[in-house]
């Protein structure tokens, strides 16, 4: 089973505050384990254009779209530590491929390349990751608390946040909402 390049959509009967009604974009899944970033959480009050400033970026002539989006916490593990999700014809010095279209980034460079030609097209800034250990996400899948589906570009960068959960569920042609996490015997 490949997860990398997928949407992993939370159960309705997650009830951990981390991953509740939470999307995770897979990043790397092989045989050692598994590393993906949420994408639906944003971290209130805080915009790229405030990591921007803390990391003293000087090229911020004027607020753009890109600033004003919030930063979303990636995940339980190294909430300090940034990750960029984004769509680019230009690698930086650490972009990882992830699929066709969409790289992970963790230097600087990519934030220094806002506002100027190799600004990436679609771009999510997170803090923190989530990680599975060999077999940790697989025995998850078996307990049915996650669904799997193909990621898209369209639920990665364009959909609200708040509306990811249903978005990408609707990709496998479910209605999330109306999962019950109640089963028994007849």
């Amino acid at each position: 089973m490949e997860l990398k390049n997928h949407f992993l959509i939370a159960m309705p009967g997650i009830e951990d505050p981390f991953f509740k009604k939470s999307v995770i974009y897979i990043c790397k899944h092989d045989s050692n384990g598994t590393m993906g970033l949420i994408i639906n959480k944003p971290i209130e009050n805080l915009k790229v254009k405030d990591i921007l400033i803390k990391l003293k970026i000087k090229n911020i002539k004027k607020e753009n779209e890109e600033m004003n989006k919030p930063v979303i916490l990636g995940g339980p593990q190294s909430g300090d530590r940034g990750f960029i999700l984004h769509s680019s014809k230009k690698s930086f010095s650490t972009s990882i491929k992830v699929s066709k279209n969409t790289l992970i980034t963790t230097s600087r460079d990519i934030l220094e390349s806002i506002e100027t030609l190799e600004d990436p097209n679609n771009m999510l800034v997170a803090l923190g990751y989530c990680a599975w250990k060999k077999n940790q996400l697989e025995n998850e899948l078996l307990e049915n608390s996650w669904l799997t589906a193909p990621a898209n570009s369209y639920v990665l960068f364009k959909v609200p946040m708040k509306n990811k959960w249903n978005e990408a569920a609707k990709i496998l042609g479910i209605d999330v909402k109306k999962i019950t996490i109640n089963f028994g015997n007849a």
